[in-house]
């Protein structure tokens, strides 16, 4: 791993509306001014999930900008260089998780899919907030690498391992 004073991070999941969104959320608050986020899907809902905004907010975390984009955006010429590039999809879940061709570090995050809960309000809202806890903890520990001082093997150890918790 280059020994960079900055990195960009794409969190990628398949409708880029409530999982992939809080990871860029948290990592733009939590990591900055280190870390920019970003994030996309393999199939943009196109719209932000109204929940996961409520859970952001509720975290005191800013919103502005947050929406929902395909992965093809960070593919075009002009785009931001990539240096992780994170799944958040649940693979227990059986959803299609994009895969993110070229050079940058890559690991799966499996999350389960908050939008994909049927239930009351109260169990909605206890899922959204499940699934922010549970990025919110990763991107702690992600934060909390000495990326300069590790290898890339070291490096791709310690996601993989961030990815299992």
């Amino acid at each position: 791993m280059p020994n960079h004073s900055h990195y960009n991070v794409l969190f990628l999941c398949t409708g880029n509306s409530a999982r992939s969104i809080m990871a860029e959320a948290i990592m733009n608050y939590k990591g900055a001014p280190t870390f920019t986020a970003y994030s996309a899907g393999s199939h943009p809902a196109g719209a932000v999930r109204p929940e996961a905004l409520r859970q952001l907010e509720a975290a005191h975390l800013p919103i502005k900008g947050l929406h929902s984009k395909g992965w093809e955006e960070f593919s075009q010429p002009g785009a931001p260089k990539l240096d992780f590039v994170f799944t958040v999809c649940d693979n227990a879940a059986k959803e299609a998780c994009p895969v993110w061709p070229g050079q940058p570090m890559t690991a799966h995050w499996g999350v389960p899919d908050p939008a994909a809960v049927q239930g009351t309000g109260r169990q909605v809202e206890d899922e959204y907030r499940q699934a922010f806890m549970m990025l919110e903890r990763r991107i702690g520990l992600f934060l909390s690498l000495p990326l300069a001082a590790l290898g890339r093997l070291a490096i791709k150890t310690e996601i993989d391992r961030i990815g299992q918790q």
